[in-house]
């Protein structure tokens, strides 16, 4: 897991939003807000979160988890787990 690429992080957080959430795929953009454009609340976020520490074996910390708003910002929170 450690030598993937911000795009494949980005087809992985998409896959996992459109098959666990029915987020149209044209929507998830690495600039989409989390709540305010794919319509993902706290509830959901946190799936998310769950979803990615089963691909990555790494769980995102809570501080680091409240800044979390874009798709962009998960990529982001993903790789520097991985590079840990």
């Amino acid at each position: 897991m450690a030598d993937l690429t911000s795009e494949d992080i980005f087809e992985i957080i998409k896959g996992i939003l459109v098959d666990d959430f029915e987020v149209v795929p044209e929507n998830i953009l690495m600039d989409a807000d989390l709540f305010d454009d794919l319509d993902l609340d706290s509830v959901d976020a946190v799936d998310l979160a769950v979803r990615l520490q089963q691909h990555t074996g790494k769980k995102v910390s809570p501080a680091e988890f409240k800044q979390i708003r874009t798709i962009g910002d998960v990529v982001n929170a993903v790789e520097k787990l991985l590079q840990e």
